[in-house]
């Protein structure tokens, strides 16, 4: 990785620390916390405004390296932040969440896809605004939401190094080092949560550089899919498992396969460190196909072994033991 990203991660890294550890001081910090209720996975009210360090390392860096993303990207960012900041001081619906998340979703569309057909553009957004709705889904135990955007933000940075966009490479290291720095208030036990604005806001950019990338020809579509692999399989076979168990996808459970790692005994520290494993593998194999052509072997690989590890959790019976109630 070229310097400029070298330095992005760790100015990014620090200001995140230093943001959090300001946050953690303030009265808006003690204030908005998240209370425990009967489908999480913490047991003490935990501030939920981490996400804010996160990115401010990135405005930091981007201060200092410049970006190449395009202008909807971030007009994308700004909409998904403000709704979910909102959404963290006082209860916004999902009816009014997802107008919004749509609209971040077509902007990033728009900048990935400008001359293409309506309705590929449409799939695109929807697929883009479910990106950032699992990512939220997703943060739900201690260290994971975080892990997963070092490892995915990171192979993205390698990729634009290798492809030779290196203010792409400086803002995905920007991303990685905020939330690394995050991570070292959340690692369990966690002092912090990302909150909404924080969630959502990696998974738009997760969804937006991805689909930017391929646009530009720095990777094929499989990349950015592989290398945020584990959060969006684990949420959208979940999804899938629910609305055909005929349940109400919108309401609060406990069905992932992370929450059921958890709650059967592997705690927060072992449920973020088995994920990380899978993240890396991941993401390994993603970076394995930069540059060139993976055979469908290695997809394939992946997707079963993926199965295999939901089959393992999903109807274990000693795991449906320790899900009742």
């Amino acid at each position: 990785m070229n310097q400029s990203a070298g330095a992005s991660f760790i100015l990014s890294a620090i200001a995140a620390c230093v943001c959090i550890a300001a946050i953690l001081r303030t009265r808006l910090g003690n204030r908005l916390l998240d209370q425990p209720n009967s489908r999480s996975l913490h047991v003490r009210p935990v501030p939920r405004i981490g996400g804010l360090g996160i990115l401010g390392g990135l405005l930091a860096s981007t201060l200092m390296t410049g970006t190449s993303l395009p202008w909807q990207i971030w007009g994308a960012l700004v909409l998904v932040v403000g709704i979910s900041l909102l959404d963290d001081l006082q209860s916004v619906s999902a009816a009014v969440r997802l107008p919004v998340h749509l609209v971040g979703g077509a902007l990033m569309a728009w900048a990935a896809l400008p001359l293409a057909p309506w309705s590929w553009m449409f799939l695109l957004a929807v697929a883009l605004a479910w990106m950032i709705n699992l990512y939220n889904f997703m943060d739900g135990s201690d260290g994971l939401a975080g892990t997963q955007a070092v490892v995915g933000f990171g192979a993205m940075a390698l990729a634009a190094h290798v492809g030779g966009d290196p203010g792409l490479a400086c803002t995905c290291a920007a991303l990685a080092g905020g939330a690394l720095g995050f991570l070292v208030f959340n690692w369990p036990p966690a002092r912090i949560f990302m909150g909404d604005a924080g969630s959502t806001a990696l998974g738009a950019m997760a969804g937006g550089i991805g689909a930017w990338g391929v646009h530009r020809g720095l990777w094929t579509a499989p990349f950015p899919i592989l290398a945020f692999f584990p959060f969006i399989f684990d949420a959208s076979l979940t999804l899938a498992d629910r609305i055909w168990r005929r349940q109400r996808v919108w309401q609060a459970h406990r069905d992932h396969v992370y929450q059921r790692l958890n709650l059967s005994g592997w705690g927060h520290r072992n449920t973020a460190l088995a994920y990380g494993l899978w993240m890396v593998a991941c993401a390994g194999i993603a970076l394995m196909g930069v540059g060139r052509k993976l055979g469908p072997l290695a997809y394939i690989f992946v997707l079963m072994a993926s199965v295999v590890l939901y089959g393992i959790v999903r109807f274990s019976p000693w795991l449906q033991r320790s899900n009742r109630g």
